[in-house]
């Protein structure tokens, strides 16, 4: 588990290592970090699991190499193997497909690069364990012409390219197209931003939950200031304040004290919308608070959380979003749960899937999890809009976000 001083998985730069078994993706991960951090063999298909290792590499920054197991895997296991490697590959920012150099660029590995180039997935190619021998520079061109992505001669054992891929990493990360800030453009250098962060039985004892930690980093990153409080604490806390605050974002269990203590002029949202709006898409969340409206019975609603935890008495995903669902509808609804990395591939069945911010999550995981929704005629909503939208507020918390108030609007939820 990261320290709460480390930078959050979601927010570092990924780069996963893809190719057969035996092409030496261990052995190149544990170069390219100076670590020995992955298991090494000549026995083909040691590494089962997807293994991750967080480094800086400048300038990108925090970055998270992943090893995965070889998409040529064989049986019943293998099969489950090569699932794991396709999650990893929804949440790459840069792949590195490792090829042996004593096999060469086959069918099988282009096929894999189209698929990487369908997913505007930016890819580099890294012929691998050249200590064995050096392509001559007409083999090389040759290969250059097959993949049409940029290629490195390398190996692990000897260091050969080890630095030209890293900063072949650095030149095709696109690693300042980052993801949109989370308060950024809603406040100002001087501007003040009260944050209402109840401390429940679900956050770490010591410590604040991570869309708190991360909310507040974006403000400082603004040079504003942020003023914590706890929800009955708010109201002495606007009080005291010589001028109100430009925004006020509370965690959204607590949205509607929040709401009836912060006057109407002051903007307010929670944390789980900034996140959907940081890494989803809010529009389509709107849309997704139309069809729970709709629900007849019978109907499935899919419940996702992206990070895995002991579920509480009162479990917000476990208990109350279904309870609060059923009072909407006054129906019999079937709920289903999804935590972590596992995402169904057919969701079909469900008609509507109601997702955590996804503040473990990072940017290319949502949008892939939205897209996938979309593709399948699923719709798709947020918990803070859901809550936001039995309190009655929904107009009010998603007020910041024009784009999202207009969705409202076309849809009817005003």
């Amino acid at each position: 588990m990261e320290n709460m001083n480390a930078t959050p998985m979601a927010n570092r730069f990924t780069i996963g290592l893809f190719g057969r078994r035996n092409a030496g993706k261990s052995s190149l991960i544990n170069a390219l970090t100076g670590q020995d951090i992955a298991v090494t063999s000549e026995v083909a298909g040691t590494t089962t699991d997807p293994v991750y290792k967080a480094m800086e590499l400048l300038p990108i920054g925090p970055i998270m190499f992943i090893d995965t197991a070889g998409l040529d895997d064989t049986g019943e296991l293998g099969k489950l193997r090569i699932e794991k490697t396709y999650e990893v590959l929804r949440k790459c920012n840069l792949a590195l497909v490792v090829v042996d150099v004593e096999f060469g660029i086959t069918t099988f590995e282009t096929e894999f690069i189209e698929q990487l180039q369908r997913r505007k997935i930016p890819c580099i190619s890294v012929l691998n364990q050249c200590d064995k021998r050096i392509p001559g520079i007409d083999e090389l061109e040759t290969i250059r012409q097959t993949v049409k992505i940029p290629l490195v001669c390398a190996s692990s054992r000897s260091g050969l390219g080890i630095e030209e891929v890293k900063k072949q990493i650095i030149v095709n990360s696109n690693y300042e197209d980052a993801e949109p800030a989370l308060v950024g453009d809603l406040i100002h250098a001087g501007d003040v931003a009260v944050l209402v962060t109840p401390i429940d039985k679900a956050a770490p004892k010591g410590r604040l939950i991570l869309p708190q930690q991360q909310t507040i980093r974006d403000i400082i990153e603004c040079d504003a200031m942020a003023v914590i409080t706890k929800e009955h604490e708010l109201k002495l806390t606007l009080e005291r304040l010589n001028t109100p605050p430009a925004i006020v974002i509370t965690d959204s269990q607590a949205f509607l004290k929040v709401s009836a203590d912060t006057p109407p002029e002051i903007p307010l949202t929670s944390f789980s919308i900034l996140f959907a709006r940081q890494k989803a898409d809010l529009a389509e969340m709107v849309r997704g608070i139309k069809r729970i409206e709709c629900l007849s019975p019978g109907d499935k609603v899919l419940i996702v959380e992206g990070c895995t935890h002991h579920r509480q008495s009162d479990d917000i995903g476990k208990v109350k979003i279904p309870r609060w669902i059923r009072q909407i509808t006054g129906g019999d609804i079937k709920f289903d749960w999804a935590s972590g990395a596992c995402y169904p591939r057919d969701i079909s069945e469900y008609a509507v899937i109601v997702h955590c911010g996804g503040c473990m999550l990072n940017r290319r995981e949502m949008q892939y999890r939205v897209e996938k929704a979309r593709e399948q005629g699923v719709y798709i909503t947020n918990y803070g809009m859901l809550i936001a939208y039995v309190m009655g507020i929904l107009p009010r918390a998603v007020k910041p976000f024009p784009a999202a108030s207009l969705a409202l609007e076309k849809n009817g939820l005003v």
